[in-house]
Order: structure tokens, then sequence, then C-alpha cells
């Protein structure tokens, strides 16, 4: 019996020394979570039970546990590079089948499509049909391409200025744009069609006779949009015409070959006070076609593809996966999991709610293995193994001793 003992004894001892090793050798592996030897006594027992004056008959290794705690995040600057702030785990994609990992030294495929350095494809979360939000019901892998951003036409042209409330009618009559002296103001806005080509817009402002009275005439590359627009406004300088600030320009066909550009002015903005002639301001909403600058990825997990014209496209969200009993999950190697009866069935969410951590983009999550523990726990295990070898020479020469009696 007690060469079993010392024998069992020895054999923990070996296996710690084993997940002792193991841990230390993967001291500087991305999203490695360190192991830990766990055991339990061997009790002597019969078919009723245990004995009373029974003596143990060692000890055995029950599970080599792995402890999910938070490593160190540290900056790389990469933009691939993911780290999972508090809970969960990057999903992932093995031929179909998803695995687990914190590990987010990704990268990219000659296809574009997001993978681990084994491959495995990064599962996100798709954006919906109408734009609003992401299919948190669907998941897709995450693929970065590099293709322009298409233009889009511009509808709105927004202007906000103030007109001096002293000015005075223009000496030269009628209006003609090549003429400075029959118009007061001007202001300019770059408008867009639907090939992404730019036109001028250019915004006339002439004072009439009346009190708080302009006409404004709007053209776009030299092409006017119509009859002059009365502007109106009361005695406190405030527009009160046209209705709601809003003029419906007439269509113009740029030269380009793109399609009818109908745009609506929004004055709302625009006030008569003071002396002076003032630019307050100036938005439209189309945009030229757009080279692609960098890929960017948010603390909620949504991976952005940003151009050169000013538009963030949302390629997807990371999705997160957490577990009831996370050390239920089995080691696949490649730093991967895969679920299992213990741990539960995957929950899969975003980024930031409920108890999903978040993305740290740039930046990837250290080792969880303290080397001056593992260190420590090497001496302890090996003085284990020193003090289980004796045991089984001193039983040694006990019976030996027997053995020799006469």
């Amino acid at each position: 019996m007690a060469f079993n003992s010392s024998l069992s004894g020895m054999r923990a001892a070996n296996a710690d020394l084993n997940v002792t090793s193991h841990n230390i050798a993967n001291v500087n592996t991305t999203g490695f979570k360190e192991s830990r030897a766990e055991f339990a006594e061997v009790f002597s027992s019969t078919g009723y039970g245990l004995l009373r004056n029974g003596i143990g008959a060692g000890v055995r290794l029950t599970n080599v546990a792995q402890q999910f705690s938070q490593g160190d995040i540290n900056q790389t600057g990469r933009y691939l590079d993911m780290a999972v702030d508090k809970e969960g785990f990057f999903t992932v994609s093995n031929n179909g089948t998803n695995v687990y990992t914190r590990a987010g030294n990704f990268q990219r495929d000659p296809n574009g499509y997001v993978t681990t350095p084994e491959g495995y494809r990064l599962q996100v979360f798709p954006p919906r049909a109408d734009g609003i939000g992401f299919d948190t019901g669907n998941l897709t892998d995450l693929r970065l391409l590099t293709t322009d951003s298409p233009p889009s036409p511009t509808t709105r042209v927004e202007l906000g200025v103030t007109l001096p409330g002293n000015a005075a009618q223009p000496t030269i009559a009628p209006f003609s744009p090549t003429d400075s002296a029959s118009y007061n103001e001007t202001t300019s806005v770059t408008v867009y069609d639907s090939l992404g080509v730019a036109h001028q817009q250019t915004v006339y402002y002439v004072k009439t006779p009346n009190p708080n009275e302009w006409q404004m005439h709007t053209y776009v590359d030299g092409t006017s949009m119509g009859a002059p627009t009365t502007v109106q406004f009361d005695n406190n300088g405030t527009l009160t015409a046209p209705a709601n600030g809003l003029v419906t320009l007439s269509p113009f066909t740029p030269s380009t070959g793109a399609g009818v550009l109908n745009m609506t002015l929004d004055i709302s903005g625009t006030t008569q006070y003071g002396e002076q002639f003032a630019k307050r301001i100036q938005n439209q909403d189309g945009y030229a076609t757009g080279k692609l600058n960098e890929f960017s990825v948010s603390e909620t997990g949504v991976v952005y593809a940003r151009y050169s014209n000013g538009e963030d496209q949302a390629l997807g969200q990371v999705a997160l996966a957490n577990f009831s009993n996370p050390q239920g999950l089995v080691s696949q190697g490649n730093n991967t999991w895969t679920h299992s009866y213990a741990s539960g069935e995957p929950r899969i969410g975003a980024p930031g709610t409920s108890d999903f951590g978040q993305v740290a983009s740039g930046a990837l999550e250290a080792s969880t293995v303290d080397l001056t523990e593992q260190l420590v726990n090497m001496i302890v295990a090996q003085r284990n193994f020193q003090a289980n070898s004796q045991a089984l020479s001193t039983q040694d020469q006990i019976t030996q001793a027997v053995i020799n009696i006469r």
C-alpha cells in the first residue's frame, strides 16, 4: 500500500511539473490562460463503504483547469489586433464549425477574410438591410475589401447666412451673375451628381426696394436653377418666407451623363442682422467617389471602412461568446476552445452589452502566466517528488529489513 501511495504521489508531482512547464512555455503566447493541476485523494473502501480505520491509498489527478482571468492588454497599434476587455471570447469558424478564442492576433487572407494565424475566420453580425444596426441573429465571415466607396448625389443643401440689415438696393439692374454691381452678396458650395462629379452651386443675394426683403438667385455651373426666390424677414431679423425655409430648385441635368440632379435648398438658418454679411452654415449631403483610407474597430466591435470622401461604412460587428462555466470548455489547441455539456451552450452577443466585455482595437491580451509564481510552483512540485521518492526509498528499506529477519 505504501509503495502505491508513494508512486501515486510521484506521478502527481510529475503531472504538476508538466502543467507548470506548459504554463512557462506559453508565458508569451497571446491570449493564453494558465492551467492549474487539481488533485484528489485515493481512499480505501469496501463493498459497504469506507473503512473506519482505513488509510488513504495516495493521490490522483482529477483535472487540469484553465484559469480564465483577465490578462494585461498591451497596445500594438495594428488595426487587426483586438483584445476582449473583461468577459467574452471571439467567435471564429473552422471550416464551418465555430470555436472560441481570446487571442485577437488576426490577419487578412488573400481573399480579404479576417482570420487567425491558423486560418479560422472571425465571425461578425452583418449589417441590417435597412442600414440600421446589425443582424444579431446571424453570423458571417468578416471580409475586408479594398473597393472604392460609391458616390452619392446631392439632394439637400443647407445654407445659413446673416444678411446685413442696412444693405441698399444694387445700383445696377436687372440682376446678372456676371456683374457684381447687380447683387449684394454671394456664396458658393460644391455639389455632386450621381457619378460623383463636382459642380459649383452659387447663390446670389439681391436687396429689393421693400423693407426686409431680398431676392435669392441660384445657379449651378452658370445655369439658372429657376426663378428667383423671395426671402423676407420680420422686424426682428427672423426669416418669415419662404415657408419653413425650404426652396425646391428646378432639376439640373449635368453634362457628364449622370442622372438629373434634384435638390432642395434649406435656408432656415438665414437671418438679417447688423451691418456685416456672414456665412454661418454651409452643408450638403452628396459626396464623390472615395478611396479606402483605413479600417478601424470601435469599442463595441463595429468594424468600419473609412474613405477619403469622409464616409464610414460599417462592415459588421464582432460577435462575442460567453459561457455559464468557462472552465468546462474543451481545449482544441491553437488558443481555441469548443463548448461542452459542462460549459453550457454559447451565448452570442455584441461587445459592451449584458455581461460581454468591450473590444480594445490595436491591442492584444497578454498571457496570464506569472513567471515568478510558476517558478515557485516548480520548486514545490520538485520537492513533492523528492519527498515521495524518499518515502518510497524508506518503505523499501523497511521491507528489506523485514525480509532479512531470521
